[in-house]
């Protein structure tokens, strides 16, 4: 795998990619409108990529803070020359996301899933039995918000990618780019779950993230309160919570290592339509 060679024509990759990623977003049960957003937002990244070729597949490659990304390769055996074109360059991980099967990167670990669910619009929602949903108070934000931030960081170093000082340093930036107004950012909404008189569990989501998506960041129950069902009732008050800001697909991330929170979905009927996968490189 030494015949890949750097390229500036990207006109023919470029159309090559789209058709391929949406149409694999459509496979893994995305409708058009929200494939065609996942693949701009993928290609969003591309342009910091440098192109390879070898005249007859692709691999589009970068690295960043000692992370190689491989944001596209169109032939399995090229993997080992991608892992050493960005060793290289100074990489000490290779990661790449993933739509549908994983081929070389099987045996990459997963750090994390985006999954969704489209729901029959056809139904009217209703808030799940025994749960109910009401907005958080202000006077509840600043405890919610610190447990948000402690479970992130512990989500992270469960997924093993990064050290501690590198997953701190991740939630503090993305908490502040998702919420520069706090409870106040536009299209955010916070929830209490209350059973039996009490807050067992919470939610945030933001609605219309992607064409008709709502995006789930935490629908968590307290631990104390779960093994009584209420996990599933938080799902559903998510697919509720969903169709009340006007959308009928609800997409979430879920951290690789989080063995218990995977079965939940895939019970649930939350299938994976992409994944991140990385490994240390030796």
């Amino acid at each position: 795998m030494t015949n890949y060679q750097e390229t500036s024509d990207r006109t023919d990759w470029q159309a090559d990619f789209e058709r391929r990623t949406v149409t694999a977003y459509q496979e893994a049960g995305c409708a058009p409108a929200l494939a065609r957003a996942l693949h701009d937002r993928a290609a969003e990244r591309l342009p910091d990529s440098t192109l390879l070729t070898d005249g007859t597949h692709w691999l589009a490659l970068s690295v960043t803070d000692g992370v190689g990304r491989v944001r596209d390769l169109t032939d399995p055996a090229a993997l080992p020359f991608a892992e050493r074109w960005c060793a290289e360059r100074g990489a000490t991980r290779v990661e790449s996301r993933l739509v549908g099967d994983p081929g070389p990167f099987a045996d990459y670990p997963i750090v994390g899933q985006n999954r969704m669910r489209t729901f029959a619009t056809a139904e009217p929602p209703q808030p799940p039995p025994g749960l109910t949903v009401r907005p958080l108070t202000e006077a509840e934000y600043p405890a919610w918000l610190a447990d948000e931030q402690a479970s992130y960081v512990f989500d992270i170093l469960r997924a093993g990618a990064l050290t501690p000082e590198e997953a701190q340093q991740k939630s503090d930036q993305d908490f502040a780019q998702e919420l520069p107004q706090g409870q106040h950012t536009p299209g955010h909404g916070f929830y209490a779950f209350e059973a039996g008189g009490e807050v067992v569990g919470t939610g945030w989501v933001q609605h219309a993230f992607l064409p008709g998506t709502t995006f789930g960041f935490s629908l968590e129950i307290h631990e104390q309160h779960r093994g009584k069902g209420h996990g599933r009732a938080a799902m559903a008050a998510g697919e509720w919570i969903t169709r009340q800001g006007g959308d009928d697909t609800l997409m979430f991330n879920v951290f690789g290592g989080n063995e218990v929170a995977m079965n939940l979905y895939d019970a649930t009927g939350f299938t994976v339509i992409d994944e991140i996968r990385s490994r240390p490189l030796d």
